[in-house]
Order: structure tokens, then sequence, then C-alpha cells
């Protein structure tokens, strides 16, 4: 993935350059990374009165929510389109919240996601009614599977907040508390996706269509979770959003919160290593070699980073966490290719629907296959169109489009490059890219030939590119495998065996922008206790949700 720099009216860089005279400590706590976790548990924790530096390796705060900006076009990196934004729901008044109203939601197309399995098309359709009654039309047999599928996924949403609320419990709570848990949560918790379907169909157009999504967490239905499934599923039930002016604009707008309570977010601000001793945490050594002391260090660099190259071996092994790791994997790698073309969405005839393009129903066959030969057909690829999702877009960039890419891909494939630095990789790295690129575009084609010739621009990322720019270390895009085993780990929470280190993010819960946003919001509730955030959350869930396309008064006009 190549960043050029960025162009100030269009896309800001997001944050305050890291120097070690620009620390304006003590800090009362102190966050390992920008992404949704981390700036939710730091903007909570602001709201507290907590002063707090945010520390982003990155050029740009964000994380998998930021932008870039190349040869005049913008892309999202990560974001392609958030679930529960057109009501009071709990994720979007919580959104509301974190960014000060400021922040505008525009809905998709009523056909939000359309999946081509083979030679047929299927839509998923926005609202709950309606998603049914599309598959019931496609599938009139299956009526009653369908409805038991729906109840099935109420049911893990039932369910859920109980899961999320057992990762607050201290070790001897949880412990005390694991029988009734154990009693309490459908069975379904333990099971993987495709088990669970198994039991409703046998039709496999139908299983295909009811896990057409399986991409947005990175695992094929007979590895996944099914937790981690109906999360998804039930998310995206009443459509899908996007946030009016790009996937950026929601770090830029929690920003102002944490400055309010004197804390910043600091970029090329490299960690070196987490500072503890004898089972507690002193702070954190910056890579210029500037030690910030802090009782309080929460890691949203992910696990793998936190407990293998952040901590001193020696604490990570009196822990125990070097018996812990091997339960759980990194989640799968990607492709990304991020596509300009110098005409407008409309003229192009771009819809405002996702395509998830299958080579065939059998989906956990064709990602085996694939992984074991990678000329094989893609077992998945997304197409995303940010520029018709966005009604801002035009008039950022008029007369221009952007389309989105992303497909999995092996990370060993990409392994003899990983010591080389980001644009220095050589020849036959950029020979190997090309090929990826132009077999990814020879899919678009396919769906929508009319692009022919009409393509501007177009780059290619892989693996390599999210190490380089996200801190990960395997070009993981999901943190953690979703797999049933990931869910059982009861180590995987806030709180950590080591005295004042905390993790948020993904890791914590589940995967995605609302995901990483509620496992940051845990976080911030582990950290100060409920005592404190609950007044918060109650005036949270109180206040008025603000209508998907309405800014709050005070910031209408505003960017």
């Amino acid at each position: 993935m190549s960043h050029a720099k960025a162009d100030k009216a269009n896309c800001p860089r997001i944050g305050t350059r890291y120097r070690d005279w620009r620390l304006n400590g003590p800090y009362d706590a102190l966050i390992i990374g920008s992404g949704m976790g981390g700036l939710t548990t730091a903007a909570f924790l602001s709201e507290l009165g907590w002063k707090v530096a945010v520390l982003e390796q990155h050029y740009t705060a964000g994380g998998y929510t930021h932008s870039y900006e190349r040869e005049g076009y913008e892309w999202d990196v990560g974001l392609h389109y958030v679930g529960d934004m057109g009501a009071p729901t709990m994720p979007r008044k919580l959104m509301d919240f974190l960014t000060g109203g400021r922040l505008q939601w525009a809905a998709m197309a009523q056909a939000y996601d359309r999946f081509f399995i083979g030679d047929k098309v299927f839509d998923a359709l926005a609202g709950k009614q309606a998603y049914r009654d599309e598959l019931v039309r496609r599938f009139p047999q299956e009526a009653k599977a369908i409805d038991t599928y729906l109840a099935r996924l109420a049911e893990v949403k039932k369910y859920v907040p109980l899961f999320t609320m057992a990762r607050l419990l201290k070790p001897w709570q949880r412990k005390l508390a694991q029988p009734l848990l154990n009693m309490l949560l459908p069975r379904s918790f333990s099971m993987t996706t495709g088990a669970v379907l198994a039991e409703l169909t046998r039709d496999p157009d139908l299983l295909a269509v009811l896990t057409g999504q399986w991409g947005d967490y990175g695992m094929s239905p007979n590895q996944s979770s099914f937790i981690i499934h109906a999360l998804v599923a039930s998310h995206y039930m009443h459509g899908g959003y996007y946030p009016v002016g790009g996937s950026w604009r929601i770090a830029e707008a929690i920003l102002p919160k944490i400055r309010a309570a004197g804390g910043e977010v600091f970029t090329y601000a490299r960690v070196k290593q987490i500072v503890a001793e004898q089972g507690q945490v002193k702070g954190v050594l910056m890579e210029d070699g500037t030690r910030i002391d802090c009782a309080c260090v929460v890691s949203s660099a992910g696990v793998f980073n936190t407990f293998e190259h952040l901590l001193p071996p020696a604490e990570v092994k009196r822990a125990g966490y070097d018996k812990l790791l091997p339960k759980v994997k990194p989640s799968a790698a990607h492709l990304g290719v991020y596509i300009g073309l110098k005409q407008t969405a409309e003229e192009l005839g771009l819809p405002k629907t996702n395509f998830w393009v299958y080579p065939g129903n059998d989906f956990d066959g064709i990602t085996q296959r694939f992984t074991d030969d990678p000329d094989a057909p893609f077992p998945v690829v997304y197409i995303s169109f940010p520029s018709v999702k966005d009604p801002d877009f035009a008039r950022r960039y008029p007369g221009k489009a952007t389309i989105e890419i992303v497909a999995p891909t092996n990370y060993a494939w990409f392994e003899k490059w990983e010591d080389t630095i980001w644009g220095k990789r050589g020849q036959d790295y950029e020979a190997v890219k090309a090929q990826w690129g132009e077999r990814l575009m020879a899919v678009l084609y396919d769906k929508l030939p009319q692009l022919r010739g009409k393509v501007d621009y177009f780059e290619v990322s892989t693996p390599l590119s999210t190490n380089w720019f996200g801190g990960y270390q395997r070009g993981e895009l999901y943190g953690l495998d979703h797999d049933p085993q990931r869910f059982q780990q009861e180590w995987l929470s806030p709180r950590t065996r080591i005295e004042g280190l905390w993790l948020t993010g993904q890791d914590v819960l589940s995967c995605g922008i609302v995901g990483a946003m509620m496992g940051g919001v845990l976080t911030a509730t582990a950290v100060a206790g409920l005592r404190q955030i609950g007044p918060v959350l109650k005036g949270i869930m109180q206040a008025k949700a603000l209508a998907p396309g309405e800014v709050a008064a005070d910031h209408i006009g505003a960017h």
C-alpha cells in the first residue's frame, strides 16, 4: 500500500507528531495504539477527567479507521460499512457520545450486501422482515429453517451481554461464576457456525447465503464460532451505514474529548517496551529512549504484540502468558486493491451495495483449496464502492470515483520479503503484487464490465503493508481468529495478570469497528470501575440518538 502526503483540505493527518518535549505528563494512563478500541478507552477515561496519552506508531491516528490519499484519490483501509447506525441502538448512542455528535452516517442501499455464489445472485436486504421475506422468496421450502435461524441469532444477542460482563470479573469471581455461566449460556456458544446451521438445513445455497458475510470476521463456516457469526449477522440486520466524509472522520471527531481533559494522541510514537518489574507496570520506553512513567498502561496493540514483543520475556513467563498464547491464533491476512476512476459513480453505474464474489457454495472447501494452492480461485472477493456510500465524496473529489477490493491470502506467500523496507522491497515483490492485483481486477471487470478502460489508477496492498502501517506481525486483519476456542479463553479480558496492564480493542471481545468500540468501553469500565463509568453510560443510553444523517446542533456546518 502506498501512502502519500495527505491533502490538508480532504484527508488530514490526525493527531500530534510525537516529540519528547511535547509530552505534558504526568499522565493518568498511557494507551498504546489509536485504533477504535484505544480511542474509545481514552475517550471514556477522559470523560472522567483522566489525562491520557495515546501513543500511535503510524503517521495518523485511527488504526483501521484511518484513510489515506494518493494521486488525488482517497481510500479507507479497514472500515467499509457499519451496522446499527440507523436507530437509537447502543452502538449508535456510544458513537454519538464518542464523536460529540460531529459525525453523520449515511445509509447504503436496501440491498446492502450482494452475494455472487457461482452463477447465482442473492441479496441481503435491510430490515429483519425484509431480510426474512427475501430469503423465503428465494427458498420457499426452507421457511421453517430461516425462522429458526433468526431465532438462533436473537438467542446469541440476548446472552452476549452476560458473556461480556463476565469479562469484567476478577479471576476468583470468574471461577465462582463459571458454573452458573456454563448453565445459562446456550450450547451454540461453544459450536462452530457450520455445526449450528447444519441442524437447520441441508440446502447448500441457503447455507451459503446465510454465511455470505464470513469475510467480515475472516473464518469460513466450519472454522468460525457461531458467536461471531451471530454478532455480525445481527449487526447488519438493519442495513449498512457509512460515515459521511470518510472513515478518518471518526478519529478526528473523538480527539477533542481526549484533549479537553489535557490528554493527547501522539503519532510517530513507537513504543519499544512496556516497562514492568516484579509483575507491576511502571510505564513505557519509547523508541527514542524516552521513558514515560505511569502506573496504568492500556495496550490496543493486540495480544501477540503485547505479550511477544512489548513486554519483557521474564514478565511474560512470570505471568504464564507463554503457556496461554499458543491457545489462540492470528486471524487471516488479506490483499487489498485501491482503485481510482476519473468519472463519477453515477456515470459509471456503481452501486451502493457491497459485492461478495464466491466461486461456489462450499465455502470451507474453496477456502482450503486456495490455502493449498495460490493459483486456485479466490475463496471470496469483497468489493466496496466508498465514493457511492459517502454523500460528501463528490464535493471533495468532483468528477471522480473510488473502489476497494479485499480478498484473503496466505501470509507465508509474502514471508520472504518481511524484513524489507516498505517502498523498497524489490522488483520481484512488485511483480508478485502486480499479478495478484490483475487477478482481483479481473473479478471486478467480470461483475462490472463497463469499467474496462475506465480505471485511472490502482495499487495493491499485501499483508506486509498491514504489518508496516498497522504494527501487526502476520498481516492479520481481525486480530485473533474467531474460532470457538478463542471465546473460551477467560484470560482474554481487559484485566491482565500484570498489575497496571490492561488490554483493549478487538482482541478483548470481537472484531470490527463496533466490536473494538465495545471492547474499549469494557476496558474503560474495568480500569475506572463500574461505579465511575456507570453514570456516564447511563447518561449515554438516556440521551436522544441522532438520526442517521443528523449532527449535533452546535456542529452543523462544521468539519
